[in-house]
């Protein structure tokens, strides 16, 4: 990212691992930035998901059939935390 600077925040101890990985760190960066300084127009998230659920439909996939899925996706983390 062009024209950042480092600062420190607090944070919980799993958020702090997380932003261990570069890549992590440099999505939130972008993200924090966003969110102080909005921009006109959808978000870069709200592009892709608007482009993902269309490429979904386009293959046949109902909304039910989505949400079926990510509620069976939590469910398998939920019981691999456990």
């Amino acid at each position: 990212m062009p024209d950042t600077v480092d600062v420190v925040i607090p944070v919980e101890a799993a958020a702090a691992v997380a932003l261990a990985d570069e890549r992590t760190r440099e999505a939130m960066g972008r993200l924090v930035s966003r969110v102080l300084h909005p921009q006109a127009g959808p978000s870069e998230l709200a592009r892709a998901i608007a482009e993902t659920k269309a490429e979904a439909r386009a293959a046949g996939l109902t909304d039910a059939m989505i949400d079926e899925e990510l509620a069976a996706y939590n469910a398998e983390r939920r019981d691999a935390g456990t």
